[in-house]
């Protein structure tokens, strides 16, 4: 476009040139070349004036369907963000709910219900070995914190440890339940989630954590086991929303392989998990 407008402003230029020209020596042919030359800078200044109002017509249409574009997607997070809330009050309330089931089925008299309603749902959502929350509250819990982490735009960690007293080159037992939730227990901060699974594992969830956090945190872990004066192996596989994984199942199966893989090592071991 700005080419066209140079050769519409040269053309003109000449034009005027050999206008003057021919006036001043009378000459039919210097009159006929000034006429030719303004011909082409007024074709060529109208084809200039048409390409910018295509140009301009073009940025508008562009600018109209990137606006159609961004409302339509402000649109859809909305929708996502109403169905994580209501999934939320979902997970909360089934989590209420299984708890009171479970206080309802402990018979005993009237003025006993109180105090052992609430030793049933503590044992529905924490481990009798160590006080720290069950894999049925873990399961739970996961997947609300996911739900609240992409509400919120956060990332979350979860970690996966298997731990046993002693080196794999030696015997190794399983660790002193105590020693090991002492050790979560002074380590974690209170937005976390420490839950000892069915199988003795233990699973972390970590929440405003990304990989190296959560790296660091095993590693404080670890070494308040070292200050019990017993040595332990430590395994674990960490993997991270949304850089591993976007919903449970599937950082739950990121986890988990990344747990086998630190396994495969004789000593402590931290496997991270790698997104697909």
């Amino acid at each position: 476009m700005r080419a066209h407008g140079r050769l519409s402003i040269l053309l003109g230029t000449l034009g005027a040139l050999s206008g003057v020209a021919a006036a001043a020596t009378n000459e039919p042919f210097a009159a006929l070349v000034a006429a030719a030359l303004a011909l082409g800078a007024g074709l060529s200044g109208r084809k200039n004036s048409a390409s910018g109002t295509t140009t301009a017509l073009a940025k508008s249409q562009a600018d109209s369907l990137r606006a159609t574009e961004l409302s339509e997607e402000l649109g859809m997070a909305r929708l996502r963000e109403q169905a994580m809330r209501q999934r939320i009050e979902l997970l909360e309330h089934a989590t209420r709910a299984a708890a009171s089931s479970a206080a309802a089925m402990v018979p005993g008299p009237l003025s006993q219900s109180g105090p052992t309603n609430t030793r049933a749902g503590q044992h529905l959502l924490t481990d009798a070995l160590t006080g720290l929350f069950s894999e049925a509250y873990f399961e739970v819990a996961l997947e609300a914190r996911l739900a609240a982490a992409r509400r919120r735009l956060r990332p979350v960690a979860l970690v996966l440890l298997d731990i046993v007293a002693g080196r794999p080159s030696e015997i190794t037992v399983s660790p002193n339940a105590d020693l090991v939730s002492t050790a979560l227990r002074r380590t974690l901060r209170e937005a976390d989630t420490a839950c000892r699974l069915d199988d003795g594992r233990y699973a972390l969830v970590l929440e405003d954590t990304p990989e190296h956090g959560a790296i660091w945190t095993i590693e404080r872990v670890r070494t308040h086991l070292a200050e019990s004066g017993t040595a332990h192996t430590v395994w674990a596989g960490v993997a991270c929303y949304p850089a591993h994984a976007f919903d449970k199942d599937e950082i739950l199966s990121q986890a988990e392989h990344a747990l086998r893989q630190a396994r495969a090592w004789a000593q402590d071991r931290i496997e991270i998990a790698t997104a697909d």
